[in-house]
């Protein structure tokens, strides 16, 4: 058990016009009160917290500053305090006090917090740490983290069941190699009496990028927000979801099992990125946010249930929804049960529902919208929640980066599969270097100064990648403006530090690795500061096609983050790269390394 620090302290209540005019806001989450007409937002580029008062007409009534970035907050049950998480490598969590906005207090938590709940007493938070791969259970009252609980893969997102029994945990990416028969990323089911994920639920193959979770009203089921890559298939045209669909799985928490997945798109309209997801209170709307085309769905969640239910009986519901294992796959799914409303703004995140209401965030236009679900065309309204200026280059970069709009019939963004200009954890055949041979997707961290591009070397520098994904993957003609905004947003992207450090520095065992790593020959192809040569080598890595082909050497900054490795992804993990698959030597001359050489160089490339 760690005791906290908390530093009691009063950051400036500012007034409400006192937004910086030159900063984007970038709201990330809402928390709204059941008790009046309060709610609350994140604003995580401008690093603020503001208050809104609806009557009698919606404005910022309050401006807390905050000293990093908020991702996520939850309100306590007794609405007195919110608590807000953020930051990054450590993370924070605050206090404020919603009377008067006021930051009670604030401590250093974990590497990289980014989703929170609170249990029914307002006594126990449990916070996400993502790049931890690990749940933060925190006694509120006594100011102490009880534990930490290992699971899987980055958790995002979490929401409690109303008793405060089951926490269910979206995670953003899949583990395991990606040549596995089946990969896709996980829900996990955290028992809060026991202190053990009691489930761990794959979701359907190709499912990556899971991004928002909810919880039915009576607490029987969970709604998971995914892409569903269709990565087993060259990406040879985008229509009818060749490529990339947008899903909703629903989770069953009585039977801890899958019911079903739903596709969120149409047979030419695409839904991409779906991100945060909410059930109205009675229990009859379920809400999905579409951060990559900008609308919300608004789905007849009995009607819903219905379906699955009579398909599951052997019941045909659609003409491609004849048996339970084709709703995957049917675009047609839910006509009639779900309305599509395109919200004014642009990155619809961030989403809550109070009564009738949904309130979303747009992220890249600092846009709160609120709908009412009973009179949606009548009753959209919009509240800028700052200052409106012309984005840089960089945020307009970013902004094209994710937006679903620049694709044909709006199937993907360039996020969809490079998630914060990452990785999505899928190999995929893009033809550009032939068919028949996909490769995983390659973190986009540095790839304007480490040319050529793409693992083949196909692409002589990013700038010449970014135009091709435009034109042979999105299936459009931009304006070359689009695709110098992009670089510059991809030029713009640092390293999180890595969570193996301690205290921002190399353990004894990485320091130990550093030293092997020159022993081993590693940094001939990996020199410092990129750890990249630039060039390209046959290290005996290449399989199928690309056998004896030499391959680009990428650079092994964020090593930690972008598992599985190799052009095909087939090595789980570093210890794999240098053992498992390296057996004659000619990626390194590791082995004859002894097992506390492997374990100090796989400590070394993890710390980078």
């Amino acid at each position: 058990m760690q005791q906290l620090r908390w530093f009691w302290m009063v950051f400036a209540v500012l007034p409400a016009t006192a937004l910086p005019s030159d900063s984007p806001i970038s709201p990330t989450a809402i928390a709204v009160s059941k008790r009046d007409d309060r709610l609350w937002v994140a604003a995580a580029t401008a690093r603020r917290l503001l208050e809104i008062r609806e009557a009698p007409t919606a404005s910022v009534h309050r401006v807390a500053s905050l000293d990093a970035e908020p991702v996520s907050m939850a309100l306590a049950p007794d609405e007195q305090t919110l608590w807000v998480v953020g930051g990054l490598a450590p993370g924070r969590l605050w206090a404020i006090q919603t009377s008067d906005l006021t930051v009670r207090g604030a401590t250093s938590i974990g590497h990289s917090p980014c989703a929170i709940a609170i249990s029914p007493d307002g006594r126990i938070a449990y916070i996400c740490d993502r790049f931890a791969n690990s749940l933060i259970e925190m006694d509120l009252v006594q100011g102490r983290e009880i534990r930490s609980v290992p699971v899987a893969r980055e958790p995002v997102a979490c929401a409690l069941t109303p008793d405060g029994r089951i926490l269910v945990i979206a995670h953003l990416l899949p583990r395991g190699p990606a040549t596995a028969p089946i990969v896709a990323t996980e829900v996990a089911m955290y028992d809060t009496a026991s202190h053990q994920v009691v489930a761990l639920l794959k979701l359907p193959n190709g499912s990556t990028v899971a991004r928002g979770v909810a919880i039915s009203p009576d607490g029987r089921f969970a709604y998971v927000t995914s892409e569903l890559g269709r990565f087993t298939l060259p990406t040879t045209q985008l229509d009818r979801g060749w490529t990339m669909t947008a899903a909703l799985t629903i989770v069953d928490l009585m039977t801890t099992s899958l019911v079903n997945t739903v596709l969120l798109d149409e047979v030419d309209h695409g839904a991409a990125n779906p991100w945060g997801v909410a059930c109205s209170e009675d229990g009859r709307w379920l809400v999905v946010a579409h951060a990559g085309t900008h609308e919300i769905s608004l789905i007849a969640r009995p009607q819903l249930h219905e379906r699955l239910e009579r398909v599951a009986h052997g019941e045909a519901v659609t003409p491609v929804s004849t048996t339970p294992d084709r709703v995957p796959n049917d675009l047609a799914f839910l006509v009639d049960i779900r309305q599509r409303i395109r919200l004014p703004g642009n990155g619809a995140r961030a989403l809550a529902l109070r009564g009738q209401r949904a309130y979303a965030g747009m992220y890249f236009s600092d846009d709160l919208v609120s709908v009412d679900l009973d009179a949606t065309f009548a009753r959209i309204q919009s509240l800028a929640l700052g200052p409106k200026s012309a984005p840089d280059l960089v945020r307009l970069g970013e902004q094209l980066f994710n937006d679903a709009a620049l694709c044909f019939q709006q199937w993907l963004s360039c996020a969809s599969c490079h998630p914060d200009g990452r990785m999505d954890a899928l190999n995929w055949d893009l033809l550009n270097d032939g068919l028949g041979n996909p490769k995983q997707t390659k973190s986009l961290l540095y790839s304007h100064q480490t040319p050529p591009a793409m693992l083949s070397g196909v692409r002589a520098n990013a700038e010449a990648a970014v135009r091709a994904g435009l034109k042979f993957i999105q299936f459009v003609v931009r304006p070359e403006e689009d695709a110098q905004a992009i670089d510059e947003y991809l030029k713009s992207l640092r390293p999180v530090p890595s969570p193996f450090l301690v205290k921002g520095k190399k353990s004894d065992s990485a320091r130990r690795g550093e030293v092997v790593f020159r022993k081993a020959g590693c940094v001939e192809c990996h020199p410092p500061p990129l750890y990249t040569s630039l060039k390209a080598y046959d290290v005996g890595t290449g399989v199928n096609l690309d056998a004896g082909k030499p391959l680009d050497t990428p650079t092994l900054i964020e090593l930690w983050r972008t598992a599985p490795y190799l052009d095909d992804g087939r090595a789980a993990t570093v210890r794999d790269v240098i053992t498992r698959f390296n057996s004659h030597d000619q990626h390194g001359v590791t082995s004859k390394l002894t097992e506390q050489e492997l374990a100090d160089l796989e400590a070394y490339l993890m710390s980078l």
